[in-house]
């Protein structure tokens, strides 16, 4: 699947803004972490996978990772793309096991995009660009600060790739700052 059918794809069933720029983060993060893991010459997998992880989620939300492989197939994605995508609910809504570095990476910073996009927009700068570990773990500590996003997965997760969380911190921020301008780009209005 081309990136591209891939992105006409999570429209057809993403209409949120909000949405939409979580799938854009994700899949530039992957593409980040891609590079940085020494998987380079899978970049665009691993991008396309983070893009279509919410699939489901909007239209089918008591579903999430469970209608995703039917929706998925129906548009030609192949196997190792589903169980990427479905990884992601291990636990929560599905028994798909993050396996593949990949799978472990998109697992961890899921949630973890969101609470720092939640830190940054706060900021005067809105942006991820002047982050720094200690105020997201500050917001960390925060049990009502963006609730939404499992600190019990972002754990999980940074243990699943064999790293402390402010290592799992500090890569996303980085990775996050390397497509933050494109996110923006793609969907004018963003912070």
């Amino acid at each position: 699947m081309t990136r591209e059918a891939a992105w006409e794809l999570l429209k057809t069933y993403n209409k949120d803004p909000f949405h939409l720029q979580h799938a854009l983060t994700v899949e530039g993060v992957m593409r980040w972490y891609a590079r940085d893991l020494g998987y380079g010459g899978e970049e665009d997998f691993w991008g396309i996978v983070g893009l279509l992880h919410d699939i489901d989620f909007e239209q089918y939300p008591d579903e999430h990772c469970i209608k995703a492989p039917e929706l998925l197939r129906a548009a030609g994605a192949g196997e190792a793309l589903i169980h990427g995508v479905c990884s992601h609910g291990y636990e929560l809504t599905v028994e798909v096991k993050p396996e593949h570095p990949m799978e472990k990476v998109l697992y961890a910073v899921d949630e973890l995009t969101g609470l720092i996009w939640a830190a940054a927009i706060i900021r005067p700068s809105k942006s991820v660009q002047d982050l720094e570990v200690k105020s997201v773990k500050k917001k960390y500590k925060v049990p009502n600060f963006a609730a939404g996003c499992s600190r019990t997965v972002i754990e999980k997760g940074a243990a699943m790739l064999g790293w402390d969380l402010d290592t799992l911190m500090e890569k996303t921020i980085l990775a996050m700052r390397s497509c933050e301008g494109r996110v923006n780009a793609l969907l004018p209005g963003s912070p």
